[in-house]
């Protein structure tokens, strides 16, 4: 489990939306087109296609966007684009997403597309549409304008060079000294074997490939190449260097003490693109947000374990990175107590996932055999159990002034200490209707001599396509026999009685 997991369910769960980032780099459309080849053509010796479904994504800086704005981040782009039918779409697919494109400069130049054709998952042709013509004088200036406008009002700030024309050598110096006078961190992905251009940056993030070609070391002389990357480290006043190594995962270095690594997370993988993107727009967040390096390290290589496990340029979401975090058994007692807010927003970012949500409640006032048959039973009906749990006030209300005997902050603790409690939220009112109401579960589950049609909330979980469960209680087992035994009274009858009491 990842160091300061807290901190990072505090931002995926909506710290993150707080955080400013700025894109500046070369900007893409992906075009895929899939299809069926089952012929040659007579014309020619070359496969038909016939055409089954296309679709266009981000590609390139506008990519690294999107995966910010998939971890909800507020995103700035920044780079050129051509007055066409491809930038109508990309503009489109950022917009939907919340990224800024006032930074974006419209240009002489066409929107650079990329559009894949394939075949069975065999790409068979890739067609470019791009100018081998550099950005004019003007159109360079006015996108310098815009950045060094943006760079003081954001947290951080990524280079994403392509070596498409977008980051000259003057664009990268103005963003990075009016990032740095502001105390802002730049991050950079480089595409060239030069790294003087990205002198000042805070780091760079590049490939085992692009490292060699700017130190003349074979990629798989892995030791050797780090010794030297260590140099440019120096050289170009990086805070430190990110080496990203494939399936060896992500290396730290450092001006000073030994390297810090973070192995590959093991997945299946079915496609690499874009996993560098996703890398350096999680490693940006993460340090916009206050995580250490380590951390934001970790976080960002189990973001791109995820993204190559998906056929094409997709960004990363944040319930995917909630769920992958979230397994109960990863978690201690105290990062499953949420708040009715946090706790909606894991339930929705769960829910994306294509977790099934149970929901169960009750007192849970000196826990016994019973409850735990309970949440055992509960769990049996989908991946993710809440715990609805009456406060202090509640119970008092219910069950008079001497209850509850135990705290709500320790039973809270209690309960989400068990391995079948995925979360626990308090509820101050005398049933947890609009608790239910809030989080919507899939199941909904109730013991003792309940009918489905007496259990509180039975009305909106069917509604909503959901279900409600009872399940049996264990008899002679109670809280009330509990206190009545441990105050030396008499426990009148052995009856079933309800589990949740």
């Amino acid at each position: 489990m990842l160091p300061e997991l807290h901190s990072i369910l505090n931002l995926l769960e909506g710290g993150f939306s707080k955080i400013k980032l700025l894109v500046v780099g070369d900007i893409m459309l992906d075009r895929y087109i899939h299809g069926e080849v089952d012929r040659i053509s007579p014309e020619a010796p070359v496969p038909v296609l016939r055409h089954a479904q296309r679709y266009e994504r981000a590609g390139g800086a506008a990519n690294v966007a999107m995966n910010l704005a998939g971890l909800g981040c507020q995103t700035f782009l920044a780079g050129f684009w051509g007055d066409d039918g491809e930038k109508a779409e990309l503009a489109g697919l950022l917009e939907k997403a919340g990224v800024d494109t006032t930074g974006v400069v419209t240009g002489a130049l066409p929107t650079i597309s990329k559009t894949r054709i394939v075949g069975r998952n065999q790409q068979l042709l890739r067609l470019d549409i791009e100018s081998r013509d550099g950005a004019s004088a003007a159109d360079l200036e006015r996108l310098e304008e815009r950045i060094v406008g943006l760079a003081g009002k954001v947290h951080a700030v990524i280079l994403s060079d392509y070596a498409k024309g977008a980051l000259t050598d003057g664009i990268c110096g103005a963003v990075i000294r009016a990032a740095r006078a502001a105390g802002v961190p730049v991050l950079a992905d480089p595409k060239t074997p030069d790294f003087s251009k990205y002198s000042g940056a805070t780091t760079i993030c590049p490939n085992l490939g692009e490292l060699s070609l700017a130190t003349g070391v074979a990629s798989h002389k892995t030791d050797e190449l780090l010794v030297a990357a260590k140099a440019l480290l120096i050289e170009h006043e990086f805070e430190f260097l990110t080496v990203t190594m494939s399936e060896k995962g992500i290396t730290v270095l450092q001006k000073e003490g030994t390297a810090y690594h973070s192995p590959a997370r093991a997945r299946e993988v079915f496609d690499v693109s874009g996993a560098g993107d996703t890398v350096i727009a999680t490693l940006a967040a993460s340090m916009a947000g206050g995580l250490q390096v380590t951390t934001a390290v970790e976080l960002a290589n189990l973001a791109a374990g995820i993204v190559v496990g998906k056929v094409g340029t997709v960004p990363i979401a944040q319930h995917e990175l909630i769920a992958a975090l979230t397994p109960s058994s990863g978690l201690t007692a105290g990062e499953k107590i949420l708040d009715l807010p946090r706790m909606v927003t894991r339930v929705a970012e769960w829910r994306a996932a294509g977790e099934t949500i149970v929901f169960t409640n009750g007192c849970f006032d000196l826990l016994h055999v019973g409850h735990i048959t309970l949440l055992e039973d509960c769990r049996r009906f989908g991946s993710k159990l809440v715990l609805g749990l009456n406060a202090d006030t509640s119970i008092c209300r219910l069950k008079g002034p001497s209850r509850p005997i135990v705290g709500e902050r320790e039973r809270a603790k209690v309960m989400a200490a068990l391995a079948a409690v995925d979360a626990v939220v308090l509820f101050e009112e005398d049933t947890p209707l609009e608790l239910i109401r809030a989080l919507r579960p899939n199941v909904l589950v109730k013991g003792g001599d309940y009918v489905v049609e007496t259990v509180i909330g039975h009305e909106d979980v069917i509604a909503q396509g959901g279900r409600v469960e009872i399940v049996p209680t264990v008899e002679g087992f109670s809280t009330t026999n509990i206190v009545k035994k441990l105050t030396g009274q008499t426990v009148a009858g052995s009856g079933a009685v309800e589990a949740t009491k």
